[in-house]
């Protein structure tokens, strides 16, 4: 299936139903009061948080979305039928923005949550509702209100709590792949991910978390360059973020901590809050490098780096060092879960008063 996490859709709300001037014609009637009904309203446009998707791709190709006006009102009392709402399923992490106004309007973060994106007009009223002691014959109805019409931008945030950052081959699908249920698509040439790639990697029972997988980022990504750029958004609501980094010998001179230093800054141009997020290095495919070389190998690269968070040594083919990396990451989020969860600090005032 084709990854799309952007569309723009225009909805309209239904039409509520016109009020009806109508009289009762009966036999052995003599006074035959008003019996038109009111219009039904306009069928409402709902959206529906469905954790069954994961792109906005069926929006691309169906761009209007209109629900049913209201019947009109009838006489004998009747009135008219509500006309059908229409329920549109979107990926949760979905984030529905006016476009006229550029205002966010709702933002899917529950699964199974419903919301109204444009309600249907009330329908109007028939003539039995103006009857009245001085006025038994009233000829006035009033039309139904128009639904609600808006134009909205559809933006998907994937929802994951750990994101993989790096270089075109640098290992990151294979990582997902080594530490997740995720299968994402590897080969020996750049930019073999195209699209974010979701996996939920189990540490024990009742003990998983969410990790997402990136096309590869290249210098230049903020400007427009390669793919990433387009699904850095991704990255925005991870609680942590491991940069990835090709340890492999390079025939050609590449120095890893030049490359590491580029991606660092073209997170910092797109996003300085996503710069902020919580990161750590993962030195990849240490495999490839012989193992009385490794200890100097990277000693050298952190001293250059500048980097003093938590580096982790791995070979993601062979799974080496992944367990290890899988426990520290499952704690840090558990802690960040425990701390979002810790109410706001007391008043001294209580305080005291609770101790006495």
């Amino acid at each position: 299936m084709k990854f799309v996490d952007e569309a723009y859709i225009d909805l309209s709300a239904g039409d509520g139903g016109n009020g009806c001037v109508s009289f009762r014609h009966e036999k052995y009637k003599e006074f035959g009061g008003p019996n038109g009904g009111d219009g039904g309203r306009g069928g409402h446009v709902f959206a529906v948080a469905d954790v069954n998707l994961n792109t906005l791709v069926d929006f691309r190709y169906a761009r209007r979305h209109d629900a049913k006006r209201g019947q009109h009102g009838m006489g004998s009392d009747m009135f008219g039928a509500a006309g059908e709402d229409i329920t549109l399923k979107m990926p949760v992490g979905t984030i529905i923005t006016d476009v006229e106004t550029g205002e966010v309007l709702f933002e899917m973060l529950i699964p199974g949550e419903v919301i109204t994106i444009a309600k249907g007009g009330d329908g109007g009223f028939g003539n039995m509702r103006f009857k009245s002691a001085i006025n038994r014959a009233p000829r006035q109805k009033t039309p139904g209100w128009p639904g609600e019409k808006r134009s909205v931008k559809l933006e998907l945030k994937v929802l994951a709590d750990v994101g993989l950052l790096g270089l075109p081959n640098a290992g990151k699908s294979t990582l997902i792949t080594a530490i997740s249920n995720a299968r994402p698509r590897i080969a020996d040439y750049p930019f073999t991910t195209l699209h974010p790639n979701l996996g939920v990697v189990r540490v024990g029972p009742e003990q998983s978390f969410v990790v997402a997988d990136l096309p590869g980022l290249i210098e230049g990504a903020a400007e427009g360059a390669g793919l990433g750029h387009l699904f850095l958004r991704h990255l925005q609501r991870t609680r942590l973020l491991l940069h990835v980094v090709d340890m492999a010998p390079f025939d050609d001179g590449v120095d890893p901590v030049a490359q590491a230093k580029a991606i660092v800054g073209e997170l910092k141009k797109y996003d300085a809050a996503l710069f902020d997020k919580p990161r750590w290095v993962v030195l990849n495919k240490l495999d490839m490098v012989p193992v009385e070389e490794r200890e100097a190998l990277v000693k050298d690269f952190v001293k250059r780096f500048k980097y003093k968070g938590p580096v982790f040594e791995i070979s993601a083919l062979n799974h080496e060092g992944c367990d290890k990396l899988v426990k520290a990451v499952y704690k840090h989020i558990k802690s960040q879960q425990v701390a979002e969860q810790i109410p706001e600090e007391v008043d001294p005032r209580f305080k005291e008063e609770s101790a006495e």
